[in-house]
């Protein structure tokens, strides 16, 4: 039985339902909100007490904290509750700064805190399922891969869709590739707010020779949610965006004749992969609840997500110089 209790910091488009997910999991322990209504209205709905940051992070029946609050607040808040004693959860991005991150996984390490970021994927029951696959060798060594995130809004005018989308994919490519990008270029337009990409291409090279590729677009006709793996052996993909649970998951088992003067693709029918329902959010919660009770390493930890910081950054330099051109 779970005996960690947490305080969510921020109940509103995502604290909400981080707020819901460790209600169920019965460890919230208290919301923190800067509207009043909001807060009380979490209060009543779990029966939790509205408290003030301060209060929650002097209280020491409350041994975790979860981040969901605007993403430049989120190096400061991580860094005053690991100082405080708290485990924390944050959500992506761990920072907006390459130096503040590394701070805050610094810090986290010294004081022995769990520090976890939100990249809500990686906990997917498909996306997990297709990490196994890679790592069997049943598609055999990558080539490439590439993630199509994109939508029709909503439209943000904090941040451009490079920070909003990407970082998903961002982080569930580094995950299958093993490896940080020794390259990082990327294209955008800014459509329908000015000097705010909200399309955006991005391209990996990996030293090993893999390749990868990221769409991100709010200015889109449909919802499109798609990873694709491409192996020497087979192909996978990841279709998030399916409305069928057990047509999310597909390999497809084509192969190349190389007999003649032409390569010549033989095409083979796709095969659905059978995975478990699962709400990636609870299996989120979960995984935090587990590491800081028991002291291990979250999947998804600061320094993975300095890894996926560091291409952002990247991306996003390229992205401004695209933007100006």
């Amino acid at each position: 039985m779970n005996t960690i209790k947490v305080a969510q910091i921020g109940c509103g488009y995502w604290g909400k339902n981080l707020a819901r997910n460790f209600a169920e999991l019965g460890a919230l322990a208290a919301v923190v909100d800067g509207n009043p209504d909001t807060a009380n209205a979490f209060s009543e709905q779990y029966s939790v007490p509205v408290r003030t940051l301060d209060e929650v992070l002097a209280d020491n029946t409350i041994q975790a904290v979860s981040l969901a609050t605007p993403a430049e607040t989120h190096a400061a808040l991580a860094s005053r509750a690991i100082k405080a004693g708290k485990h924390v959860y944050v959500e992506k991005p761990l920072s907006l700064e390459i130096a503040d991150a590394e701070a805050v996984i610094k810090e986290a390490a010294s004081a022995e805190r769990v520090l976890m970021v939100g990249h809500l994927l990686q906990y997917h029951p498909v996306f997990l399922r297709l990490r196994e696959i890679v790592e069997s060798g049943t598609l055999g060594p990558l080539r490439y891969i590439y993630s199509n995130r994109m939508s029709l809004g909503k439209f943000r005018v904090e941040e451009n869709v490079l920070w909003s989308f990407a970082p998903h994919d961002f982080s569930m490519i580094l995950s299958l590739a093993g490896e940080e990008p020794s390259t990082v270029t990327a294209q955008g337009a800014a459509f329908v707010t000015a000097d705010l990409a909200d399309w955006a291409t991005v391209q990996f090279v990996f030293p090993s020779g893999v390749r990868g590729h990221v769409q991100a677009s709010w200015l889109h006709p449909f919802k499109e949610h798609r990873l694709v793996v491409v192996g020497e052996k087979a192909m996978a993909v990841f279709e998030d965006s399916a409305s069928e649970w057990g047509e999310k998951l597909k390999i497809y088992d084509h192969t190349i004749d190389y007999s003649g003067a032409v390569p010549v693709p033989r095409k083979a029918d796709a095969q659905c992969i059978a995975v478990a329902p699962g709400e990636p959010l609870k299996e989120e919660c979960r995984h935090f609840l587990d590491c800081a009770e028991n002291g291990r390493s979250p999947r998804t930890d600061g320094t993975e997500g300095l890894r996926v910081l560091r291409a952002l950054e990247q991306a996003e330099s390229a992205l401004q110089t695209s933007l100006r051109a």
